[in-house]
């Protein structure tokens, strides 16, 4: 089968499901409005023919600064339309990346959010030569510069759209930026179709999914898993309107599945552990026995009579409760961007809701490997994709089949934009794509990641740490929302650690104690200590942390500490926690005493 561009991709759904229910948002009053496939096309070839009136011709960069919304999947299918490549940017993104971004790009047109956003870039024009016009998603109806004046000028003088060939750019990916500015990886019509025909083959969907939309599409992993596959196959999506919204609306939605981060499960296994840890001795006996007998049936073994009939008694009374928090009919979720902990993964698939983790990049559009529902094994990030291999470079890791995981395939980037330098760093000579990133192959064919060869650190003593593998594993507990390791040339870890503040506030009406400043206190840093070592015990030793800087500030997007797609912004904590860290590092050197200054 020959690999389609996303406009045929876009034009086959549209028609196949045109009266069907593809988008739906939150409108000012608070009610869901949805769109049909049909609604979302005529809007697009709208959009399509305003931009073409702009001047925007093939070859053109079109970038898009917005959160998830109807009118992003609009400008994205017309710009593909007209042989345009999109350059999605998000719309918190700080200010010296968004300039970066249109610079680097040579970003022609942009299509920005909100009305402060406009009149920033609108104020860019001057400083960047490339970028000929700004429109407002947001601007009034009758505004010149707003998207509804698009739309109006391509419904005048409508145009069909263009068929791109295989190796037409569809994108610039510019990567998140946990060190240093964003780089644009180019990705053509070629890399993302091959990524969705493969998809198609072995994670099949059925029409009348429901998704609850949050993670950002301007990310590779929510626009091509989610966005494009997930419409290509008949999806209904609704987006999200904001994270802490995200339960109550999954009740009122009902999806049957989500596409997350290990982030949003972790989130979801502390609420869980948290609230059992509250019932009565005999229903926590049962709930744990409930997972010991669903932890037998994936082994595929027999649990016996009595064993089967009580995970039914579970179900009824504990499991089916907690998924009717999700709204009751969730079914799958996929898990991408980082490791999921095992015990995570196990939780939710006890529950009757399937775990699906796979692994990719943007580099590679962006699924290299996945679980899928024929071939399955908690832990792994599944097999590779039909049409992909991967090699495993021993040199670059601790060897015995574990080293660098080096990709081939039609869904590796065509390269770096402006970076000849890393594009020969990354790229081999025949094709294949260094991934920076550590891992192995079992006997059954399936992918493990062991860990990030930059993230990698020495201890002082000469042992090496990859502290997202420890993060994860300390996360597991109910009192730590979030949890940075750090050791790089020290004799030993430290964590700065963002406590779980509803957790500690349940802890200390129980133990009959008044918190003024849980950094400072003691008796917190006791706790932390404590589920350190309780999380930590299938660590080994010299990786569990020894000291903790408490820190009640999370980290987020907002505060410039974790990306858009929620990964770790390492170097940005460490230089703002720097003085404190050193004086960790300088004072007495015992466990329990190491507070914020």
């Amino acid at each position: 089968m020959s690999i389609p561009s996303l406009v045929e991709v876009w034009e086959q759904s549209s028609r196949r499901f045109a009266e069907r229910n593809a988008l739906a948002e939150r409108s000012p009053g608070g009610e869901w409005v949805w769109s049909s496939f049909t609604d979302v096309a005529a809007r697009v070839d709208r959009c399509r023919a305003g931009l073409a009136r702009l001047g925007v011709s093939p070859g053109d960069r079109i970038a898009v600064l917005s959160d998830n919304r109807l009118d992003w999947v609009v400008a994205c299918y017309a710009i593909y339309g007209l042989e345009g490549a999109l350059v999605p940017m998000y719309q918190a993104q700080l200010e010296r990346e968004r300039e970066h971004i249109l610079e680097d790009s040579g970003a022609t047109i942009a299509l920005v959010a909100t009305e402060p956003l406009f009149r920033s870039v609108s104020a860019l024009k001057e400083r960047l030569p490339s970028l000929r016009a700004v429109v407002g998603l947001d601007l009034p109806p009758d505004h010149p510069d707003g998207f509804e004046a698009l739309l109006a000028l391509g419904e005048a003088e409508p145009i069909p759209a263009r068929h791109p060939a295989p190796g037409t750019v569809a994108g610039f990916f510019y990567t998140s930026g946990t060190t240093g500015l964003p780089k644009g990886v180019v990705l053509t019509h070629a890399n993302l179709g091959s990524n969705l025909l493969a998809m198609r083959e072995v994670f099949p969907l059925e029409p009348g999914e429901v998704s609850l939309s949050f993670l950002p599409w301007a990310h590779s992993f929510g626009q091509v898993c989610e966005l494009h596959y997930g419409l290509s196959q008949g999806m209904s999506i609704v987006i999200n309107d904001a994270i802490p919204n995200l339960l109550e609306n999954m009740k009122e939605i009902r999806p049957t599945i989500l596409v997350a981060v290990p982030r949003i499960f972790n989130r979801i296994y502390r609420a869980v552990m948290q609230d059992i840890s509250r019932r009565p001795a005999l229903l926590r006996k049962l709930f744990h026995d409930g997972l010991e007998v669903a932890a037998q049936h994936r082994r595929g073994e027999k649990a016996g009579f009595l064993r089967e009939l009580e995970l039914k008694l579970d179900d009824k009374l504990i499991f089916e409760k907690i998924r009717e928090r999700f709204g009751g009919r969730l079914e799958k979720v996929i898990s991408g961007s980082a490791a999921l902990t095992v015990e995570v993964a196990e939780l939710i698939d006890a529950l009757g809701i399937k775990v699906y983790e796979g692994y990719g990049l943007s580099e590679t559009s962006p699924v290299v490997a996945a679980n899928t529902p024929r071939h399955r094994k908690l832990g792994s990030v599944g097999r590779v994709l039909p049409g992909v291999r991967v090699a495993i470079d021993e040199s670059k890791g601790e060897g015995r089949g574990d080293g660098e995981i080096i990709v081939h395939g039609p869904n590796v980037m065509r390269g770096y934009h402006n970076r000849p330098e890393e594009n020969a760093a990354a790229l081999t000579e025949d094709g294949g794509l260094r991934t920076g990133d550590l891992g192995h192959l079992d006997e059954d064919g399936y992918l493990f990641i062991t860990g990030r060869i930059k993230e990698q650190y020495k201890l002082e003593n000469g042992k090496y740490v990859m502290p997202g593998a420890v993060e994860e594993e300390l996360k597991l507990s109910s009192f730590i929302a979030n949890v940075m390791v750090h050791g790089d040339g020290r004799p030993y870890n430290i964590a700065i650690v963002v406590p779980d503040s509803a957790a500690l506030e349940d802890w200390a009406k129980r133990e009959g104690i008044e918190l003024s400043d849980p950094a400072r206190d003691r008796r917190v840093l006791a706790l932390l200590m404590d589920e350190m070592e309780k999380h930590g015990d299938t660590l080994r030793g010299y990786e569990i942390p020894r000291k903790l800087l408490v820190v009640t500030e999370d980290f987020t997007t907002e505060g410039g500490l974790l990306t858009p797609t929620l990964k770790l912004k390492r170097r940005e904590v460490l230089s703002r926690y720097r003085r404190e860290i050193d004086a960790l590092y300088a004072g007495p050197d015992e466990t329990r005493v190491s507070a914020s200054p």
